[in-house]
């Protein structure tokens, strides 16, 4: 079987996870609200870590300063970031991935890429099957949902999971070889190309590529 790769992301890691342990004390569920982690919100110093929906709908940007965040949303409701919860969450997330594989990569504290081709034949299932099993699994333990790209190689698991899996209703994007050049070969923009930031896109803009 030709090598299969997963990669398994938490949606919103920071303030989902604020959000699932706030939500247990009974407080309101910051998924709900325009809310952001990040800073000391009683200086409005630092800078936005993770934001809500509502929260960008106002124009909150990731890394941008908490003062200019209040600014555009006085209501904003701004939580501390709690390193500890997030280092608890992220171990639960990552033993529950690291269950179904025999080789697990850590990408960051919510994204991990899991190698799985070998192993659809155990389980019995198609690599969709498979991916909905994991991320049931990683909701039903943490109570936060979570997105998987599929690919035949770590780049196209990334992609997928970055450009196709939004568009999905059960947030699982698979991509191969054809359908990536036919995805993003087609007037997408250089950016939904990995590891190609703001800074090199204008460079290569500068090159008449874009």
């Amino acid at each position: 079987m030709e090598r299969l790769i997963f990669h398994v992301d938490v949606n919103s890691a920071f303030l989902s996870w604020e959000a699932a342990k706030r939500v247990k004390m009974g407080l309101p569920d910051l998924r709900d609200i325009p809310s952001c982690i990040g800073g000391d919100p009683s200086k409005r110093t630092g800078i936005v870590v993770a934001k809500s929906i509502p929260a960008k709908k106002y124009g909150i940007q990731t890394g941008e300063p908490m003062a200019m965040a209040f600014r555009k949303c006085p209501n904003l409701v701004a939580v501390p970031s709690d390193f500890e919860l997030y280092d608890k969450c992220s171990r639960a997330f990552k033993k529950i991935c690291g269950s179904y594989a025999p080789v697990m990569e850590s990408f960051s504290i919510d994204e991990v890429f899991l190698s799985l081709g070998d192993y659809l034949e155990l389980y019995q299932m198609s690599a969709r099957e498979l991916t909905k099993a994991i991320m049931e699994d990683i909701y039903k333990e943490t109570g936060i949902p979570a997105a998987c790209g599929i690919g035949t190689n770590l780049y196209l698991a990334k992609i997928a999971l970055d450009i196709t899996a939004k568009h999905t209703k059960d947030r699982i994007g698979e991509l191969t070889e054809e359908s990536y050049r036919n995805t993003l070969w087609n007037h997408q923009p250089i950016t939904d190309f990995w590891r190609i930031g703001e800074g090199i896109a204008r460079r290569l803009a500068a090159m008449g590529i874009t």
